[in-house]
This record gives C-alpha cells, sequence and structure tokens, in this order.
C-alpha cells in the first residue's frame, strides 16, 4: 500500500488507522512533518523507521494527541482511527476509543508499585474490579518477570522491567491498537528480542495492531508486516518489510551493509552515492 494511497483504498483494505497528509508545527513557527501519509493494518504491526529527529515521535504524539502539551499543531490533513476523524480528541477520549502510546523513555511513575503502575492504565475503564483483576493476570502472564516484581517500585526496576511495565499499563486499557516509541532504546539486545516477542505474541493472540517507531531498522523490519521509512519529516519510502530488509538503500544507510558486504561506520556517514529518494 502506497503512502500516498487514497483515503477511501486505504479503508477498504481495513486499515485501522489512517494518516493523511498532515502537517505539525511547533511554536506557530516550527514545520516538523511535511505532507506525511501512512496506513496501519488491522491487526498488523507496523514499523515507522529512521534515524534520531526523523520526526518519528512528534507523528506518534500527533495521532496520540500529546502534541498539544509541547505546543504543536496537526494544520494540515486529518487522522482516522476506524474510519472516525481523531485530531481533535483528547487524548483521554482516544484512549477509551481504544489507541494509546506507549511513551519513549520507558516513562513509569517511579514512587509507584509495578502492579499500581499497571492499575492506573485501566483508569478509562468503567467494567468492573473484577474484569480489570482477569486483565492483569493475563498482563502477567505475557510478563512473568512483573508479577515477581509486582511489589516493587518501579524506579527500582531494571529498564526492560519498566519497559515492559510500561507496554503493560497500555495492555489495561483494553487496547485495539498501541502506538510503540522505541522499544528497544537503552535496552541490552537481549531484553530487546524478548520485548519484540512479547509484542508478536501480543499482535497474534491478542489481535492488538501495532505502529512501532524505531531506530533499530534491523529488529523492526524482522517483526513488522509493512514499513515507512522517515526523513526530515518526510515519509521517503515504504514497502512490505521483507521488501525493505533486500531494499539496498536501506541495507546501505540503515543496516551498514553495502553491495560489497557490511560497511564500516566512516563509510556510511560519508555517503559516497545519493539515496535514491532524495
Amino acid at each position: 500500500m502506497s503512502a500516498t494511497q487514497p483515503l477511501a483504498t486505504a479503508a477498504a483494505e481495513g486499515a485501522i488507522l489512517s494518516v493523511n497528509n498532515i502537517e505539525v508545527i511547533y511554536d506557530h513557527v516550527i514545520l516538523v512533518l511535511k505532507g506525511v501519509s501512512l496506513d496501519v493494518p488491522k491487526g498488523k504491526i507496523t514499523a515507522l523507521l529512521g534515524a534520531n529527529g526523523a520526526g518519528k515521535t512528534t507523528t506518534l504524539k500527533a495521532i496520540s494527541n500529546l502534541l498539544h502539551a509541547e505546543r504543536g499543531d496537526v494544520t494540515k490533513g486529518n487522522i482516522l482511527f476506524e474510519g472516525d476523524e481523531v485530531q481533535d480528541l483528547s487524548p483521554n477520549e482516544l484512549v477509551k476509543r481504544g489507541c494509546i502510546q506507549v511513551m519513549e523513555g520507558r516513562h513509569c511513575f517511579g514512587h509507584l508499585s509495578v502492579e499500581d503502575n499497571l492499575l492506573t492504565g485501566a483508569f478509562t475503564r468503567r467494567d468492573g474490579s473484577a474484569a480489570v483483576r482477569r486483565d492483569l493476570e493475563m498482563v502477567y502472564e505475557y510478563f512473568p518477570r512483573l508479577k515477581v516484581r509486582r511489589s516493587s517500585q518501579a524506579g527500582y526496576t531494571s529498564g526492560g522491567e519498566q519497559q515492559m511495565t510500561a507496554i503493560g499499563r497500555a495492555l489495561m486499557s483494553r487496547p485495539k491498537m498501541i502506538l510503540l516509541d522505541e522499544p528497544s532504546m537503552g535496552l541490552a539486545p537481549q531484553l530487546v528480542e524478548e520485548i519484540f516477542e512479547i509484542v508478536r505474541k501480543l499482535n497474534e493472540d491478542q489481535g492488538v495492531s501495532f505502529l512501532l517507531a524505531e531506530q533499530n531498522t534491523n529488529i523492526a523490519l524482522r517483526y513488522a508486516k509493512y514499513g515507512y521509512i522517515m526523513e526530515n519529516g518526510r515519509i521517503v519510502l515504504d514497502g512490505d518489510a521483507a521488501e525493505l530488509r533486500e531494499n539496498e538503500d536501506v541495507k546501505e544507510f540503515y543496516l551498514g551493509v553495502g553491495g560489497e558486504g557490511r560497511r564500516s561506520f566512516k563509510d556510511v556517514k560519508h555517503y559516497k552515492r545519493r539515496k535514491r529518494w532524495l
């Protein structure tokens, strides 16, 4: 599916989320996103890739309506969740509809226990304490390490445990879709694999759709079905994850592998040829 495909076509193909030609401006002056369009199919994992500063986090915050807290505004385009425009909703209203963001940096309430952090994710629910407790046990099944640490202060747990807590807290809202921002940041490779395996299981078992913003292109394209690559606030390339993994430009500029094998950082830093999408 092309990033510029008409909205009607995207809806017909079952997109749970459609971002259509949005522009984001901070402080009424700074243009950050320039005509960004993307679709997330229902029940799939979609990757949003790019270097630090490319605009991935701003895109997620535009979708989750967290921009206003940072003096940002969506000034053009629209955002559809399950076919309804949502760019003017409050973050709380969007969570109630089933779309929630897990912020970059493993934001937890450090003074609360792990379990209390998880329970805060259910604050929008009105289906009773028994249902909340059932979902809490479900979270512990996916994250058995959290059950062991349930009484520990979240601020004193490891980085991996805090990332698990943040994802588990999002699950407690019973989401249809999770916007996951840089889940691999600051984690050891083994923990990164563990987090992504849990994301895959949640997608397969619970049918949760994911839009995954990630700098680690290699692992993101292994787990995602479709990918978009951002640079300087624009989508510059998109396609099936398997195709992107074999794209020569993606391999050279994001995976560090050129036509003659793995490239050194110096070679990648000083581009010997321009990217074909520029």
